[in-house]
């Protein structure tokens, strides 16, 4: 069972996931918040699996609501649905934590697919703007060498790890990766879960950042 905290300050917005969560029976609403500041609070108290975000609310918006819920260090990873197909919501989202972000015209097992892959730690873009969140990460590849710390990270990595974070980096999902390497899924997302807990990473989209930062992926790389 995948609990949810809807957060959106539409009612009927609310109502209408209300009714979509609770049709199937893996995953349970155990929350509605209407903003920011009352998301923070209820996901503290409920500690669900998966906050499914609004952006665009009175006073604190869902991205600051995402950056405190995300810094309190709970098990609440946070799914971005919004009807702004903006680049700086985007960027904005993954950058204050989001584990993904999907557009609100989303078709219903699309939505429902995007809060159990984030539920189980993996992470989920709409394919509308995958490649263009790649490109535009590019933009944050510093001019010098990465860090000492992220060099070390770097460093911990096998050599199929760095195969499999260059991967990652360039959006493949794990069917991807497996086609290309000649592994099993079930390999792959093994991994994939050591590349994770190796950089520190709290999922796919934080190790695509990293993978930008130091330099090993770059726009329309492959």
């Amino acid at each position: 069972m995948t609990t949810v905290l809807v957060v959106d300050d539409q009612p009927l917005q609310r109502f209408g996931f209300r009714l979509l969560l609770d049709s199937v029976p893996e995953t349970e609403v155990v929350g509605e918040a209407a903003h920011g500041a009352q998301a923070v609070r209820m996901a503290a108290e409920l500690r669900p699996d998966v906050v499914l975000m609004d952006v665009r609310m009175p006073g604190m918006d869902g991205i600051e609501a995402t950056r405190h819920i995300v810094a309190a260090g709970e098990r609440s990873r946070v799914l971005v649905l919004t009807t702004f197909d903006l680049d700086e919501y985007v960027h904005a989202a993954l950058r204050a934590g989001a584990s993904g972000f999907l557009l609100k015209d989303a078709r219903p097992e699309e939505l429902l697919a995007g809060i159990r892959a984030v539920a189980v730690g993996d992470a989920v873009i709409a394919p509308a703007l995958t490649r263009r969140l790649l490109d535009e990460f590019a933009q944050y590849v510093p001019p010098h060498p990465a860090g000492s710390a992220a060099d070390r990270r770097l460093g911990s990595l096998t050599e199929r790890e760095r195969e499999i974070l260059v991967a990652i980096g360039k959006g493949w999902t794990n069917g991807e990766i497996a086609a290309r390497f000649v592994l099993s899924e079930s390999t792959v997302k093994t991994h994939v879960g050591r590349v994770l807990a190796k950089l520190g990473a709290r999922d796919r989209v934080q190790a695509v950042i990293f993978a930008y930062d130091v330099g090993l992926a770059r726009p329309n790389a492959g």
